[in-house]
Parts: structure tokens; sequence; C-alpha cells
């Protein structure tokens, strides 16, 4: 396996990992609406500490075979589809035509960027 490959594979796991919990600090309160916001302010900084403990790892690796364009438009692709399944799961939101072709596009975005220029 070309170091390259190695280097994806790694960064869209904890990528994947740390857009979990981006997900669910920036939304999951959306079902507890009952808490006040300070709580649920104070409760997503902490999930999102997590986010933080898989995303720097990320790009850490990432960036020793792909340009910080690169990893953002990665991390862009993993964040939409990790939130279309949490939408999913946690809020009973089904796949639409549009957002299941849009999520298409970002991908096919995430592979030409990824492209070798050479």
């Amino acid at each position: 396996m070309s170091q390259k490959l190695s280097h994806f594979l790694q960064v869209v796991c904890l990528l994947t990992l740390s857009n979990t919990f981006m997900s669910i600090a920036w939304y999951g309160h959306l079902k507890h609406k009952e808490k006040a916001l300070l709580v649920v302010i104070l409760l997503s900084w902490g999930i999102a500490l997590l986010e933080y403990v898989f995303q720097v790892p990320a790009n850490r690796i990432g960036s020793g075979s792909f340009s910080v364009t690169q990893l953002k438009i990665i991390q862009e692709g993993i964040s939409l589809t990790v939130f279309v399944g949490y939408a999913w799961i946690v809020f009973q939101e089904k796949l639409r035509w549009n957002t299941a072709l849009a999520l298409v596009f970002v991908f096919f975005a995430v592979y030409l960027s990824t492209l070798s220029p050479d």
C-alpha cells in the first residue's frame, strides 16, 4: 500500500470520528431544547474537545501527503456525509434525491482535489 493511500485511509478514519463528535456537539442539543442554553453550550464544548482529539492528528498525518486545501476538501466531504447519517439516525430525516446527488458531487470534488497534479 502506498504511503499516500495509507495516509488517506488514516485521515478518513480520524476525520470520521472527529466529525461524528462535532455533529453531536453542534446538533445534539436540538433534541433537548428544554435544557438551559448555558448547560448545552458547556456540554457541547466538552464534546467538541473530543472532535479536536481526532481532527488534529488527522491533519498532521494527512499533511505528509496532501496540501492544506486537499485536507479541507476531504474534511468537508466527510463532514457532510457524517452529518447526513447523523440527521437520519437521530432526527429521522429522510435522504432526499437532491441531497444524495449533492453528496455525489461532493465526493467527486474530493476525488478531483486529491488527483496528483502530475
